[in-house]
């Protein structure tokens, strides 16, 4: 069809009878012309070839006709009737049939356009909303009942466009919201209210004025469909670009209820709502762009529906339903009652000694990659929680298990392809050596399984730890771990355990600045061997974690494992590499923590991060050690290596390759550190900043020369972090060290908040003498 502005200047004049001028405008699906006749009367002239057929085309006729006889039918636009008396013109062009219509021109200014926008204005917006809602409740019309990418009842469809996100950050986000429709609305969907509904409230469709909306526009999106979702949308636009997009919305929501009533469940359900339409908004973008179109209605919100998204996953879903219910004078969902009832009951059937972190406790009820959210509505930045590596509820890793686990899980004596291909995954990110598997259910088991393989396989049986070191809670775990045994309550240090002092280049006697500092301490784990060698003895095994955790949070010095392996191997001893807290790119610049000190292990230890809070972990070893255990004695674990775990390892391994988050890892926590040593600088109580990637630990201290630790002024820190949302904990043995290890996601913005809330927190810290 010809598009000129002449061309549809000519249309009007033989269809319409009409005089104007006209003059293009942007559009999505259809052509859009603004027509100014001689009185300088307006209209838009909409062109339609099938992606819009007749019936579709009648059905915007009709509604907009219902619509001419509600309270609000000044505020819609009206067909112009052409000369055979029609609403819609057919016309032919070049073998392809199009329909005309004229409507009126609606003044006003549009929603986007609306500056420092009042309460009163998102409150009509909802009382709008609400009131052509319900002046539509005895509409039907056949050619709504379409399957239509913009309707939110479809949002899973999304699913299918998020390979075309390009930023992994950005894919992460909306495969989470995604998975959370498809988990807390998708069961649902099918029972909520159905309406007819206009489905596309955007903030270039709506015109206002300082407190009222003027006028709604363009009927090209409207469906059959929950009846929430139309609500939903006209939120998701309300928040775009605003501060506080919570109660801009819940303005809204107020507004709608008092023009038609909403249901709980519908309210319950409006926060994935919202996030779903996002999700659908950015994929199609996304997609857009794949197709190199230059239509730039495509990518209109683009950016600021992203803005909002990374607003909405800081948002805890209970605070949102729970102000979405009180604004329409429904009870809350949340309880602000303490956790006194709670406690007790834990107290009565639960380990006493099983501890809870803060003073004041935290219940815990949803993950969302980087952030937890509690019971009362907060949301909080998980800063230690390492098991979680590639975030709470990654979807990538929950969908794949929840797959699995609904095909198989049973124990390894059936053969089975998954736990192969992860083995030979797993093996292949690892020296060539390295590359036999036995996989267990924990960190503790699996230190449990090498020492036990290395005693077998060198006839020895003393170990050598570092001190302060902690290895797990099985009960060989707990004996070789100082951190446990020497601890109140603990059992003592065995006679054929031994430690070797802590490699501690802040406060051991070898400093930062010595070359040789990692021989110099690996000149103890010498001294050890010898006193046993002048016993008849010779070590099973020297195990290390590879950057100390409990330990203190400490990186080792230079060489100090190339040492160390060359002084027990002489003996015939095993190396250990307890990659536990440490391995799969966390410490950035590699991906396990062995390969910092260039040193290749003979039994590797895995656990925490393997499956991603799934209980996983393994131990993988040489052949050797391998053919040696194998001595006639079966190995078996009942759960070790089933197809779900394995599964869950796959996917884990996959999304840490996929996602490139070991770099990440190198990019985020350098720029932490950089940003804790700029306070190290400011504050004296810092005196240490140390770490690798998203390992890092800082010291506090309430003197730098005496190192006198800064307790409790840590234990302060750390409680007002978490008014703060930053959720830290301490380690190192005189507990004045910051823990920090956060799931990988955890990114450049999560840690300038950090860094700004620990200034204000640490300008406001008295050294207690």
């Amino acid at each position: 069809m010809k598009c000129t502005e002449a061309h549809i200047q000519q249309l009007a004049k033989e269809h319409y009878g009409l005089s104007v001028t006209a003059k293009m405008l942007n559009g999505y699906d259809e052509l859009n012309y603004l027509l100014t006749d001689t009185n300088n009367k307006r209209f838009i002239l909409k062109v339609s070839d099938d992606i819009q057929p007749y019936p579709f085309l009648d059905a915007q006729v009709k509604i907009i006709k219902h619509l001419s006889n509600s309270p609000l039918a000044s505020k819609f636009q009206q067909f112009c009737i052409n000369k055979q008396g029609n609403e819609l013109t057919p016309i032919t062009e070049d073998g392809k049939k199009y329909y005309l219509r004229i409507l009126s021109f609606l003044e006003g200014c549009f929603w986007v356009e609306k500056t420092n926008k009042s309460i009163e204005l998102y409150q009509n917006l909802g009382n709008f909303m609400g009131t052509m809602d319900q002046s539509l409740q005895d509409f039907s019309h056949t050619a709504m009942h379409r399957q239509y990418t913009w309707d939110i009842s479809r949002a899973s469809d999304a699913n299918d466009k998020l390979k075309y996100i390009k930023k992994h950050e950005k894919r992460r986000i909306a495969s989470y919201f995604l998975l959370q429709f498809d988990t807390e609305v998708l069961p649902l969907i099918h029972t909520l209210r159905h309406a007819y509904v206009h489905n596309d409230a955007n903030d270039y469709n709506i015109l206002v004025d300082e407190t009222n909306v003027t006028g709604l526009i363009d009927f090209g999106d409207m469906v059959y469909t929950a009846l929430i979702n139309n609500l939903a949308v006209a939120c998701t636009y309300a928040m775009l670009a605003n501060e506080d997009p919570l109660t801009a919305a819940s303005l809204v929501v107020k507004g709608y209820h008092e023009s038609y009533p909403l249901t709980i469940q519908e309210l319950d359900l409006l926060y994935y709502l919202i996030a779903g339409r996002l999700c659908i908004s950015v994929t199609q973008s996304a997609y857009n762009g794949s197709l190199d179109t230059n239509n730039e209605h495509h990518f209109i919100t683009e950016k600021p529906a992203w803005d909002l998204l990374y607003q909405l996953i800081k948002i805890n879903p209970i605070k949102a339903q729970d102000t979405f219910r009180k604004v329409c004078g429904f009870d809350a969902v949340i309880n602000e009652k303490d956790y006194s009832d709670l406690l007790q009951k834990r107290q009565k059937n639960v380990g006493r000694n099983l501890s809870i972190g803060y003073k004041e406790n935290l219940k815990i009820v949803k993950g969302a990659l980087q952030y937890l959210y509690d019971d009362k509505g907060r949301t909080f930045v998980d800063c230690v929680n390492n098991p979680s590596h590639v975030g709470h509820c990654h979807p990538v890793v929950v969908r794949r298990m929840q797959k699995q686990i609904a095909t198989l899980n049973t124990n390894t004596r059936y053969l089975n392809d998954t736990i192969l291909e992860y083995a030979e995954k797993l093996t292949a990110t690892l020296p060539p050596a390295l590359s036999v598997c036995y996989f267990v259910n924990s960190g503790s088991e699996a230190n449990d399984l090498a020492i036990r393989m290395s005693r077998h396989f060198t006839k020895q049986k003393d170990i050598i730890v570092l001190d302060h070191a902690y290895h797990g809670t099985s009960t060989v775990a707990m004996e070789m771990s100082p951190y446990k045994f020497d601890s109140k309550g603990g059992s003592g240090k065995m006679p054929w355990i031994h430690k070797a002092i802590n490699p501690d280049l802040y406060r051991g006697p070898f400093k930062y600045g010595d070359e040789n500092a990692g021989e110099k301490y690996a000149a103890d784990v010498q001294r050890i061997i010898e006193d046993l060698q002048k016993e008849g003895k010779a070590p099973a095994v020297f195990i290390c974690e590879t950057l100390l955790g409990v330990g203190g949070q400490i990186p080792l010095p230079k060489n100090y494992l190339k040492t160390v392996y060359n002084h027990v191997r002489k003996a015939g001893g095993i190396c250990i590499a307890d990659e536990v807290q440490v391995g799969f790119g966390r410490v950035g610049d590699t991906f396990w923590g062995f390969e910092l000190q260039d040193v290749v292990p003979d039994i590797v230890v895995l656990g925490k991060p393997i499956g991603n809070g799934h209980p996983l972990a393994a131990v993988i070893v040489t052949n050797e050690i391998a053919d040696s255990f194998n001595n006639g004695l079966e190995y078996f674990n009942t759960f070790g290596g089933n197809p779900v775990s394995m599964t869950a390892g796959l996917a884990v391994l996959d999304v840490i390759q996929e996602e490139e988050m070991q770099e990440h890892a190198k990019e985020v926590g350098n720029y932490l550190m950089d940003g804790l040593r700029e306070l190290m600088h400011k504050y004296p109580i810092i005196s240490d900043v140390r770490g690798h990637g998203l390992f890092i630990g800082a010291e506090m201290v309430k003197d730098r020369i005496t190192m006198e630790p800064a307790l409790p002024e840590i234990d302060i820190v750390v409680e007002k972090m978490k008014e703060k949302g930053y959720l830290l904990s301490t380690d190192g043995p005189l507990h004045n060290v910051l823990k920090i290890k956060p799931p990988m996601p955890f990114n450049k913005q999560n840690a300038d908040e950090m860094v700004q809330f620990l200034d204000v927190i640490l300008s406001e810290i008295k050294i207690q003498q």
